[in-house]
């Protein structure tokens, strides 16, 4: 990097605002949905030196990085490698960022209570959902059970 080349501080990426002083991976890891590995991999795609700050980049190639992670499993990645693989309502492999992944995330949830499944039924009761061990850990509310003995 040249003295000359300034390095912009802020940086819009699909509508995020990322730090340009950052490192390329680490600052694009920082929207939702793109994690280190992603963020590696697009800046692979892109032919981007993935240690390069983000602010030092050209229009250019913020452009297409942009396009990159906005349209990043149509851009001949595996299919176990985007978060979304084979969408139960299309079939397609899809890797969802920012609110869509949230939204897609709170619709599955909603389907899984309607239609009463276990998972479904742990959600809708604030249970643990993966298997964990409930009897000790994850409780809320007030302590039951529990007495302190008066001072005397």
């Amino acid at each position: 990097m040249s003295e000359a080349q300034t390095i912009i501080p802020i940086v819009r990426l699909a509508n995020k605002d990322l730090n340009g002083l950052h490192k390329t991976f680490f600052a694009l890891h920082k929207i939702k949905g793109i994690g280190i590995n992603t963020a590696y991999a697009i800046c692979r795609i892109a032919n981007i030196d993935p240690e390069a700050p983000l602010g030092s980049l050209n229009p250019k190639d913020l452009k297409v990085l942009e396009n990159l992670v906005l349209n990043f499993a149509s851009n001949n990645v595996p299919w176990w490698f985007v978060n979304r693989p084979k969408d139960p309502e299309t079939g397609k492999h899809y890797h969802l960022i920012s609110s869509d992944l949230v939204l897609k995330v709170k619709e599955d949830i909603d389907k899984e209570k309607e239609l009463k499944t276990w998972r479904g039924m742990r959600h809708a009761y604030g249970l643990k959902v993966r298997g964990q061990s409930t009897r000790t850990t994850g409780r809320t509310g007030a302590t039951v059970g529990v007495t302190k003995k008066p001072k005397e």
